[in-house]
């Protein structure tokens, strides 16, 4: 049974650069379809990006695309999320956890194996 831990979350201004990290235990990164969602209080955990097992295809919401990048780190056993140019809607708590639906989309990413998450608050 694969276990997630995330850090790296932290209060930065608009503008600024962020990585996370989210270290796995029990299987290795490179065999898993993982993804990066967030939530805000009040609305749905949303899928944003997702990394595939074996060649680390990756997917990216929207909102995300040309700012974050996922990749990982076999040998850490790690994948991370660097995030830049942040904006106050990046505000929320990240989570990283195993894609359902294998990373085929980011609308039909669906989370199990949650970690505690990390928050990230953008604000000046």
């Amino acid at each position: 049974q694969v276990q997630f831990v995330e850090s790296g979350g932290a209060l930065v201004q608009p503008g600024a650069s962020l990585r996370l990290s989210c270290v796995a235990s029990g299987s290795n990164v490179n065999d898993l379809h993982i993804g990066w969602f967030r939530q805000v209080p009040g609305k749905e955990r949303e899928g944003i990006s997702c990394i595939d097992k074996g060649d680390g295809d990756t997917i990216y919401a929207d909102s995300v695309k040309g700012r974050f990048t996922i990749s990982r780190d076999n040998d850490k056993n790690t994948v991370y999320l660097d995030m830049k140019a942040l904006e106050p809607e990046d505000t929320a708590q990240y989570f990283c956890a195993l894609d359902r639906n294998f990373c085929l989309m980011i609308k039909t990413m669906v989370g199990k194996n949650w970690g505690q998450g990390t928050q990230v608050t953008v604000s000046s």
